[in-house]
């Protein structure tokens, strides 16, 4: 009994001290993937990537399957600068297999205080970055005037999407 309890007990730190390390790795790949952007490093920015990556942005029509946000995002970079994001607080949870992370983030931006969450996936031994959503923070009690603001937009919008 004795020794079935030391092997699940070093498997249990097996797996916690993999998790921790790969929570490590994680935040350091999110925080090269903001500091690309920021450096306009259009390789280095799309190459902590999945080939079938997704980026939700702050508009309701900004859906950028990869390849759409590469050529969306290639104009910004070219210009020698895209966007600075840096992170201010941060929570990771990587899934029990340990090929599957999902993160939270607040962010520092040049739009004030956002929101980012998405998915990662380790391929060949290194996390990439599959899903990406960006909001823009709005404070609660702001909420009301944001709804007047966007009011026309967003039911023009709702009203195209209702006719697909």
């Amino acid at each position: 009994m004795k020794t079935y309890s030391y092997i699940l007990f070093l498997h249990i730190c097996a797996v916690s001290t993999g998790q921790e390390t790969d929570t490590k790795t994680i935040e350091k790949t999110l925080d090269a993937w903001h500091r690309a952007a920021a450096e306009a490093d259009f390789d280095g920015y799309f190459g902590l990537m999945t080939h079938d990556a997704v980026f939700i942005g702050t508009d309701a029509t900004e859906n950028w399957q990869l390849a759409e946000f590469k050529e969306y995002a290639k104009l910004h970079f070219d210009k020698g600068r895209a966007w600075s994001f840096t992170a201010v607080e941060r929570n990771v949870y990587v899934d029990a297999t340990g090929q599957f992370a999902w993160f939270d983030e607040l962010l520092d931006t040049q739009m004030k205080l956002c929101r980012g969450s998405g998915v990662l996936k380790k391929i060949d031994g290194s996390w990439k970055i599959a899903h990406y959503v960006l909001s823009i923070a709005v404070p609660n009690e702001h909420v009301g005037e944001l709804i007047k603001i966007k009011e026309a937009m967003d039911n023009a919008l709702l009203e195209e999407l209702r006719k697909n």
